[in-house]
């Protein structure tokens, strides 16, 4: 019924024409504006459990579809991504300190600066 002819235009076509031309004239921050209301609104009317259901529903639909190696596989690859990230911020960490040694190694040995200075405080 939705796809039913009337004027020479599918229902579903006129829908994805006037969405192009609002996506033209309104650009994406309009679709990110509405979407993030909507989602307030849904929050709002129907609570937290709400979304707990949503989930566990979506969660048997790919336990069923996928089977339960699925959650295995994307499992395992989130853990080897966070190991990764994890040294990837540990070798920063150490560039980071080690060209800070490096600067503070360069300092050594130089006149201080600033008003500091043998003669402040003399009035001179």
């Amino acid at each position: 019924m939705a796809d039913e002819k009337k004027g020479g235009m599918t229902v579903a076509e006129a829908g994805r024409k006037g969405g192009v031309k609002v996506a033209q004239e309104r650009g994406r921050a309009f679709y990110e504006q509405i979407g993030k209301k909507g989602g307030e609104t849904v929050k709002a009317e129907r609570g937290h459990e709400f979304y707990e259901k949503i989930g566990k529903k979506g969660g048997e639909s790919v336990r069923a579809s996928r089977g339960p190696e699925f959650y295995s596989q994307i499992g395992h690859k989130g853990g080897q991504k966070v190991r990764e990230l994890i040294e990837q911020g540990k070798r920063l960490g150490r560039a980071a300190a080690k060209k800070t040694e490096e600067s503070e190694r360069e300092g050594e040995g130089r006149a201080p600066t600033g008003s500091a200075g043998i003669n402040s405080g003399r009035g001179e």
